[in-house]
């Protein structure tokens, strides 16, 4: 292939990346930088709590993520600032040639902030393949409380997850240490998507933790009413809240996450959950 030809492709494929931080500002928390480049953006913030949370859309307008695309996402949220950001729609990862998709995502907490990360599910089509990784750092005084929702194929559509992979890492890192490293690496048609060892045929799997959690905080979550036609534990790491789910639907699990989120949220922060306006459209 010619270098003409090959540069060609490599311009149809998206290398974009989105930088946020937010600060306190005269008693409500502000997005105070913004920057941005390819398809990769946010919606104006929202403030259905009021002042002190500042609700934020992440937006990827081509609507999905093919082979040889990079998403980076760094979020920062500065002291006394509260953040909570999501996602209007599903993250898509289609069919891929012989380059992967990458999304590398980045969140930074700082002592006496908040961030709640809160995405919509990610998708993975039939052959998809992506690299996927979340790392979060917190100062020793951070909270931050997030999910991932993963879902294999869309087998309401018939579609199941024959082939491609998914590498995936979610990190959570405090003053500079390792508290908890997530590991997973799915291949389209393997043993452990089938194994009751590994996902018993559930199409979906979820990820929940709430940093800076204590017992009552999990009694709450225990008391919530499990995933519907699915698998669920909750469990207290130090204090880390640690929430896992097996699924058949990407909404089902983010609805279990939900009802555990609004069930902790007041013991948490003193504030009561407001599910954010996008989720209902």
């Amino acid at each position: 292939m010619s270098l003409v030809s090959a540069n060609k492709i490599d311009q149809r494929r998206w290398q974009a990346e989105l930088s946020l931080s937010y600060k306190k500002s005269n008693n409500r928390s502000v997005i105070a930088r913004r920057e941005h480049v390819g398809p990769l953006v946010v919606q104006k913030p929202f403030y259905p709590e009021g002042d002190e949370v500042c609700h934020t859309y992440l937006l990827h307008p081509p609507g999905g993520v093919v082979g040889g695309d990079q998403l980076t996402i760094n979020v920062d949220v500065q002291s006394a600032a509260h953040a909570l950001v999501t996602t209007p729609a599903s993250t898509k990862f289609y069919r891929c040639d012989d380059r992967d998709a990458r999304q590398h995502q980045n969140l930074t907490v700082a002592d006496n902030a908040v961030l709640e990360w809160l995405p919509q599910d990610t998708i993975l089509f039939d052959q998809a393949k992506v690299n996927s990784i979340t790392r979060v750092d917190l100062a020793p005084q951070a909270k931050f409380a997030g999910w991932e929702i993963l879902c294999l194929g869309r087998p309401a559509s018939g579609e199941i997850f024959n082939s491609g992979y998914c590498r995936q890492a979610f990190e959570i890192w405090r003053a500079g240490k390792a508290e908890l490293i997530e590991r997973s690496a799915l291949m389209g048609g393997s043993e452990l998507l089938n194994a009751q060892w590994g996902m018993a045929n559930y199409s979906v799997m979820g990820l929940m933790v709430v940093v800076r959690a204590d017992k009552d905080m999990l009694e709450l979550a225990r008391s919530v009413n499990s995933v519907n036609n699915g698998l669920a534990s909750t469990t207290l790491i130090q204090d880390m809240l640690v929430c896992r789910c097996l699924a058949n639907q990407g909404i089902e699990v983010r609805e279990y996450f939900t009802r555990v989120w609004q069930a902790i949220r007041f013991e948490w922060i003193g504030r009561s959950a407001e599910p954010p306006r996008i989720w209902n459209t």
